[in-house]
């Protein structure tokens, strides 16, 4: 699909939850926090995937990975975060890339999010729910993967390193009821 068809709106192949929020999610979600203007209605914003990675001071290969497993799992290439300060009792020094984000927007979004929700996460180990706690109480809900085997893109031998990432799920909510609201609708498995 070019990038043009994408910013004109065309829905003949949006993502499925895209079309699911807009098509029934909004309606629902509007009734549901008693608001009036569609456009009060909450919707996600951006996902954010991230990963520090205190040894790639030491060893190059660990970020080089890291960058490698960003772009398989996100589909987009991950700038690289460096050290704001130097701290000499971790052998730091400013501006030393110690890790890697990228930022989802949009179609990718929408695709990144349905796959965790249906695929990463009942892959994992003794999964029981996502903590409702997570929520930073602007309606931005964050949760950390232990490892990034959990995505079936990934395959286990081709990387020798295992890291984990946090991902932070940021929404237009005014509060943490309205974002746990928009979640929940999006099929988000919380615990009970």
């Amino acid at each position: 699909m070019n990038e043009n068809a994408e910013t004109q709106g065309d829905t003949s192949t949006e993502p499925r939850l895209q079309a699911l929020y807009r098509k029934e999610m909004v309606p629902q979600l509007s009734d549901r926090l008693g608001v009036s203007n569609r456009q009060a209605v909450p919707e996600l914003q951006k996902i954010v995937l991230n990963t520090g990675l205190g040894l790639a001071k030491d060893d190059d290969s660990l970020l080089t990975e890291a960058v490698e497993v960003f772009k398989t799992v996100a589909g987009q290439k991950p700038v690289l975060t460096r050290a704001k300060k130097s701290v000499a009792g971790f052998k730091l020094r400013a501006g030393l890339p110690i890790g890697c984000k990228v930022t989802l927007r949009r179609r990718r979004m929408y695709e990144f999010l349905d796959r965790l929700i249906n695929v990463v996460l009942p892959r994992i180990r003794d999964f029981r729910g996502l903590s409702p706690k997570s929520f930073d109480g602007t309606g931005n809900y964050s949760l950390g993967l232990d490892e990034y085997l959990v995505f079936p893109e990934i395959d286990p031998d081709r990387f020798n390193n295992v890291f984990g990432m946090d991902v932070t799920i940021c929404t237009t909510a005014k509060d943490d009821s309205e974002a746990r609201a928009l979640l929940d609708m999006f099929g988000v498995p919380f615990r009970k």
